[in-house]
């Protein structure tokens, strides 16, 4: 849901491991640990960065590991920031000293999953394939498997079910989805570890907080997630999270429940905001009461029975896909009625959302180098303008992407006698060209390549426009280029905004 979705805030780490906390009670026998641990693999990758300030280099290469393990049909499971920008994977198992060529096949970065697939299948002989279960139960035992602190050798720890929830994913920044809280340590290493309880896998270790936050405290990734990622990549392809695209407020005050017409009880929510780029424009309206999802009633703090607890009403489309659809009752001034709706993902929401697996975006006209605003250009600018602070941060809640579903931005000038006084000009957003709206990346490039003597930038916020004369830029193209090393002009493949959203709303 829209509330849940973007409300959380960001956790600081990404890996999460279970610290060595030993329970005596419900221990795995040696015999077990030896059939389990044939499931286990160490995974190694090579990624490499992107670097946002010079986006048409290949960015920086880094190294490190992680853990992963094998479910049916030979498919292999771990945490997608393991393998994220991954250039180079190989993967090892207990008992052999070689490494086998992996790549990803499927990759879900809104719910921090991936699935690998191994060049060589003789990888799997000796191996078994671990079976998921269900969700653990509060102050249960689980065990887990996994090679924290780049260990070589494969570490079991254990730990106690503290908390079942929901919670932000660190890896996207921006998504939230079920956890399960363990009362266990952080290790770099073990992320994608499986944690076991009665034999089978109950979850994946992946995140937690840094022991300046807080002491054993980590999550791991609950099976319905594993699920609901295996069903989705099941047709060939990953589809995303669906999401209504809606802000909700509890209605536990007996009076304003008065006022609005309900009876005493624990029922019914109200609906704030409804994002114009959600699946609920149209169908929901700020102030209906919410009375049930899928049949399933609404508590007055948002939640709802569903197997066996108590959980948020996200979770009832958390288990949805893509084309679903959701029924709402509700109440609208006062009348009872009932809605059907199609799911979506909201887009707008990914432009805070860390972006993995993508090369930056850009075009280099005039000395002037034009990039879209994202999470990874936005932090990786040494300075601001309060402009383009204002739009990164109310870039969904003042919904400014439907007048910029791109916001624009003169990232850098390159010093030239043809960008002369210009400099100051960084890191303004560009509004339009000659007279042109500029509401993509891709509508700028058109626009400087249209026929014209001079192009007139106009920018958000600045009533002093830029203007390029188109003689002085084309002289100036390759001596820019060639100075810089600038290896291409633009890239534009990819991008967050839909087919259709490039048109005025």
């Amino acid at each position: 849901m829209f509330k849940s979705k973007f409300g959380w805030i960001r956790l600081a780490w990404m890996m999460a491991v279970v610290a060595v906390v030993f329970f005596p009670r419900m221990a795995l026998s040696g015999d077990r640990i030896e059939i389990l641990r044939r499931g286990v693999v160490r995974i190694y990758a090579v990624a490499q960065v992107p670097d946002y300030l010079v986006p048409w280099a290949p960015g920086n290469s880094q190294e490190g590991w992680g853990t992963g393990f094998i479910i049916s049909r030979n498919r292999l499971l771990t945490n997608a920031h393991v393998v994220s920008n991954a250039r180079f994977i190989t993967i090892e198992k207990e008992g052999d000293s070689r490494r086998y060529e992996a790549q990803v096949k499927f990759i879900a970065h809104d719910c921090d999953l991936a699935m690998l697939e191994v060049v060589d299948e003789s990888f799997f002989k000796g191996t078994a394939a671990l079976k998921l279960g269900g969700v653990p139960a509060l102050d249960s035992v689980v065990t887990v498997l996994g090679y924290p602190i780049g260990g070589d050798r494969l570490s079991v720890t254990r730990g106690v079910v503290s908390r079942i929830d929901y919670r932000g994913y660190a890896h996207s920044g921006v998504d939230s989805h079920l956890v399960v809280q363990i009362d266990a340590a952080i290790n770099p290493g073990n992320s994608g570890g499986p944690v076991f309880q009665d034999n089978v896998v109950v979850g994946m270790a992946f995140q937690g907080f840094s022991g300046m936050v807080a002491q054993n405290v980590g999550y791991m990734i609950p099976t319905p997630v594993m699920n609901r990622f295996l069903e989705d990549v099941a047709d060939g392809h990953y589809d995303s999270y669906v999401d209504v695209g809606f802000q909700y407020f509890p209605l536990i005050n007996a009076t304003h429940r008065r006022a609005l017409g309900l009876a005493p009880g624990d029922y019914g929510v109200m609906v704030g905001e409804v994002m114009r780029a959600g699946a609920a424009y149209g169908y929901l309206q700020t102030g209906d009461v919410l009375l049930s999802i899928d049949d399933h009633v609404i508590f007055s703090d948002g939640r709802v029975d569903l197997d066996n607890d108590r959980l948020m009403l996200n979770e009832v489309v958390e288990r949805k896909f893509k084309g679903d659809t959701v029924r709402l009752k509700l109440l609208r001034q006062g009348q009872e009625m009932k809605v059907t709706m199609p799911l979506n993902t909201p887009w707008p929401y990914l432009m805070q959302a860390n972006q993995y697996d993508e090369h930056p975006r850009f075009v280099v006209f005039g000395g002037l180098l034009f990039q879209p605003l994202s999470n990874e250009f936005y932090e990786a600018l040494n300075s601001k303008s309060v402009t383009l602070r204002y739009y990164y941060s109310q870039f969904l809640e003042e919904e400014l992407y439907l007048e910029h579903p791109e916001v624009v931005v003169i990232s850098k000038v390159f010093p030239d006698p043809s960008t002369s006084y210009l400099e100051g000009f960084a890191t303004s957003i560009v509004d339009s060209v000659n007279d042109v709206k500029i509401r993509t990346l891709a509508q700028l490039k058109a626009a400087f390549e249209a026929p014209a003597e001079f192009y007139v930038i106009r920018l958000v916020g600045d009533p002093q426009p830029l203007v390029l004369e188109a003689k002085a830029a084309k002289e100036a193209r390759d001596r820019i280029l060639k100075q810089y090393g600038i290896t291409q002009e633009a890239y534009l493949p990819g991008g967050i905004v839909p087919p259709g959203w490039a048109v005025e709303k």
